[in-house]
């Protein structure tokens, strides 16, 4: 004869001593059978000691006996302990009911509907004083959570630990005359959920180091916005990481060149790239680069070795590379299959900006812009720049304050182009994470419900 209690840490099978304690059973069973103990919580918990429930209220002062349920009579509300001395409270798990405290000896009742279980072993000094009616057979992985609970000082744990539901696996008892069992599991009484503190599904705010809950934060907030970047298209996927076969080394002598860093390099394995970065204007070396091994072995070893090496009069620092760059540019390749003209970039806008300007100033007669890409590179003064002084000199002041206004107003549209791309960014991100609450209610609503059909 048992019964699984289902609690928000796990689930607990309990084998009840029926022929010991057929009275203390019987109550037990019948109340489980009522769903008597659904949302019952655990309001005392001590370590290594014991966990008490029972009290549907969570106030550890109410509960009753189903006999008292049955009557209707607050005299029934006890009844008398079945206290056996052959069973002991010798191990982790044994289940006994609890002494009402408000009992009077006329009433010759002791226990009601709470009851409690032993967290830990050699509780000896319990014997002889509580009716020992049962022993947990599966669940202790759930006693060792309910152990590791953080309660106040009453013992009541700061996260709820409650009793969800009961099955009964086996019961030897005829129902008594008059027991209604409900077609479903009852919903929560407004006591019952005003007595929660938080509950088993709430996130606790952190506590802790001031330096390490910033730090936290700052983490939350990069995968928020990494989050946001994903959905709109610009990451291809929020939880990028830098490949580890890649070396990034500074302090380089400008002097150093590509291929002479991938021979000194290449001893450690074969490279599949080795890039110094430059200027794009001037192409000058800026004194780092980045180093591409085909195996992640071989750029642990060059990392060891080659720290603080003199290459070219230099000490190098070698580091593993942080930048998704190269990533984020193979996935952009891929999604726009190679046409770099979808792409956008630096490039492309150049070119567009080349051509408006030349549409523009290619319009008034007085005035002609030139590219002469034939002209000899040594020229120090072309003619493009000749002809915009003769034509800079030949205008007006009022022209002049024309042109200053136009520029202005430019400088003003690009600032509300700017702001417009803030608000639509935040705008996305606030709607993000609105729909991932969203699906966090629903996926909590469809648990909710599932749990209750299953239970009906």
């Amino acid at each position: 004869m048992s019964v699984l209690l289902e609690t928000s840490l796990g689930d607990i099978v309990i084998d009840l001593f029926t022929e010991e304690c057929p009275k203390t059973t019987l109550n037990f069973l019948k109340l489980c059978k009522i769903k008597y103990y659904n949302f019952a919580p655990f309001f005392n918990v001590q370590k290594d000691f014991m966990a008490q429930t029972g009290d549907p209220t969570g106030k550890g002062d109410q509960g009753e006996s189903i006999y008292g349920i049955l009557s209707g009579d607050p005299a029934k509300r006890y009844f008398p302990a079945e206290v056996n001395p052959k069973l002991k409270h010798d191990k982790r798990g044994r289940v006994s009911m609890a002494v009402a405290q408000d009992a009077t000896i006329e009433s010759g009742g002791v226990s009601g509907s709470q009851f409690f279980i032993t967290l830990g072993d050699d509780l000896d000094y319990l014997d002889g004083k509580y009716t020992l009616f049962g022993e947990v057979a599966e669940g202790f992985e759930v006693l060792d959570k309910i152990n590791d609970a953080f309660c106040d000082e009453k013992g009541r744990p700061f996260r709820d630990i409650r009793i969800k539901h009961t099955v009964i696996l086996d019961d030897p008892f005829p129902d008594p005359e008059g027991l209604q069992v409900p077609d479903a599991s009852p919903l929560p009484t407004k006591e019952q959920l005003e007595s929660m503190r938080i509950a088993d599904d709430e996130a606790i705010e952190d506590m802790g180091d001031p330096e390490e809950l910033e730090e936290k934060a700052r983490e939350k907030e990069a995968k928020a916005h990494a989050l946001t970047l994903e959905m709109i298209g610009d990451l291809p996927f929020a939880e990028v990481k830098p490949p580890e076969n890649v070396l990034f080394v500074c302090k380089l002598n400008p002097v150093t060149r590509d291929e002479d860093l991938e021979m000194i390099f290449s001893r450690f394995g074969p490279i599949h790239s080795c890039e110094i970065i430059r200027d794009r204007q001037t192409g000058d070396s800026l004194s780092y680069a980045f180093i591409e091994f085909e195996n992640k072995e071989d750029a642990e070893e060059a990392y060891f070795k080659m720290q603080s090496v003199l290459i070219d009069d230099r000490r190098i620092h070698v580091d593993f590379s942080q930048s998704v760059s190269k990533l984020h540019k193979d996935w952009i390749a891929k999604r726009t299959r190679g046409n770099a003209e979808t792409m956008g970039g630096f490039e492309n806008l150049k070119k567009r900006t080349r051509y408006r300007e030349e549409e523009e100033h290619t319009r008034g007669d007085d005035y002609d812009l030139v590219f002469d890409t034939s002209r000899n590179k040594d020229t120090k003064r072309s003619k493009t720049s000749i002809d915009h002084r003769a034509y800079r000199s030949s205008r007006g002041e009022d022209d002049r304050r024309k042109e200053r206004n136009s520029n202005s107003s430019r400088m003003d549209g690009r600032g509300d182009y700017n702001r417009q791309r803030d608000r639509d960014y935040n705008s996305t991100k606030e709607r993000s994470i609105e729909r991932s609450r969203e699906r966090s209610r629903d996926r909590r609503r469809d648990y909710r419900r599932r749990d209750d059909e299953r239970r009906r």
